[in-house]
């Protein structure tokens, strides 16, 4: 038998790309293992939601981890390997060895001792100071614009998916109609608008920091883009839900304080964003309606 992680289980439940892939995904794995000496064991629980992620040993015996990723037509996976390449270990695992197929991004990766998440170890205040500690790190690193996808991007495809999916949704579910023209409107425009472009994580939240010898929190399962620093504070509010809903206004603040950012773009890009979530979220819409600019 061979193992899945839970959560990639899920994503093959809904979609059928990912349920055919995972047919051929222990050659694949196989393959990777034998191209880097590698003895391989159970994929991490639960996992990712579109990775096969498993502890390894190398062939001088040290911890490494193999992670698998299914290449979706769209291009999400795509950058990691090189996001990792330029950050060069400085805030992030660091990228061991890359192999690219037609269905799957390989990636050899340093291993995360202990591994424990941030998520688990410290309460929400003090995941703050580490998601912008590391943020900090992050951004600072020299990188090659032209080899990552501009944010810009990224804005205009999930506005186009708000759009389609805020036509389509029972009215109960939909945010205010000049909310939702407003929060896209600037979701599109922030992009443009931004004093500074980074090498952007896009996707930094408690989950995907991990304990390690080496430093004592990494990043993991970046999203690369590049764009406004600004962005990329939004995941790690978006996951704290409670202060998130009793003052998102506050929350924006401090994490703006913290990352050195201005808090009048981080309110903006956390109103946008809640707007883009807001379709079947009432606690998004809360925030929105809560955040709309005047």
């Amino acid at each position: 038998m061979f193992g899945l992680p839970q959560y990639l289980e899920q994503t093959a439940a809904r979609e059928l790309a990912v349920r055919a892939w995972l047919a051929g995904l222990p050659r694949i794995v196989t393959d990777l293992a034998e191209r880097w000496s590698l003895s391989v064991g159970e994929p991490f629980q639960p996992g990712g939601h579109c990775s096969w992620t498993a502890p390894a040993t190398d062939a001088s015996g040290a911890d490494v981890v193999l992670k698998v990723a299914f290449r979706f037509a769209g291009g999400e996976e795509r950058d990691e390997a090189a996001g990792l390449r330029a950050w060069d270990g400085n805030g992030a695992v660091r990228l061991l060895a890359s192999c690219d197929s037609g269905s799957a991004h390989g990636l050899l990766l340093e291993r995360c001792v202990p591994g424990t998440s941030l998520g688990q170890a410290a309460p929400e205040p003090e995941q703050d100071l580490v998601v912008a500690g590391l943020l900090r790190r992050l951004w600072a690193q020299p990188y090659q614009a032209a080899a990552f996808r501009p944010l810009a991007q990224m804005c205009r495809a999930w506005a186009g998916e708000f759009e389609a999916g805020y036509a389509a949704a029972l009215p109960a579910n939909r945010i205010d109609p000049g909310l939702a023209r407003a929060g896209m409107a600037l979701f599109r425009e922030l992009p443009a608008s931004a004093a500074s472009q980074v090498l952007l994580c896009t996707d930094l939240h408690a989950g995907n920091i991990l304990a390690a010898r080496r430093a004592p929190w990494l990043m993991i399962d970046p999203k690369p883009y590049t764009g406004d620093p600004a962005y990329d504070v939004l995941q790690h509010m978006l996951n704290c839900e409670g202060r998130l809903a009793a003052d998102p206004a506050a929350l924006a603040d401090r994490m703006a304080s913290l990352a050195g950012l201005d808090p009048v773009r981080v309110r903006l890009w956390l109103f946008a964003r809640s707007v883009q979530e807001s379709t079947g979220s009432a606690l998004m819409r809360r925030v929105a309606r809560q955040l709309a600019p005047a």
